[in-house]
């Protein structure tokens, strides 16, 4: 699937504040995720990017080619999502280990999914700063 610069940068934060606000230290304070977001430092927030991109980006890439209208976001199946995951993990791991880490990228790579906004008509001229 061919994504933006922008939509491959938004999927990857959102799948990040995923992460985030499963931290223990988030979840005990009930502290919401942008404000979270907001208080780690640039470095802290590169590093989880960072992590977090490794682990997505090449699923993101992966997947199959589907046509976006403009005004909607990109849509996969279940199936679609984990069959790329499964191509793109391999067989270098245990059993048990693989199961973890299939489970764990198909749920980033669905949140990524989920943060991804809706794609806007090239041809249109629209600027979103002067309207």
């Amino acid at each position: 699937m061919r994504f933006t610069e922008n939509e491959l940068t938004l999927a990857v934060t959102a799948a990040a504040k995923t992460v985030l606000a499963a931290r223990k230290d988030v979840r005990r304070r009930r502290q919401d995720v942008d404000e979270a977001w907001e208080a780690l430092t640039r470095y802290q927030r590169y590093q989880l990017l960072d992590g977090v991109g490794g682990q997505i980006l090449s699923v993101l890439v992966a997947l199959p080619d589907v046509e976006v209208e403009s005004g909607t976001r990109p849509t996969f199946t279940d199936q679609q999502i984990r069959e790329t995951v499964e191509s793109v993990v391999g067989d270098g791991l245990g059993r048990v280990r693989r199961a973890v880490t299939l489970a764990a990228r198909v749920a980033l790579v669905t949140s990524a999914l989920a943060g991804l906004p809706p794609r806007q008509d090239p041809d249109a001229l629209t600027v979103p700063d002067h309207l």
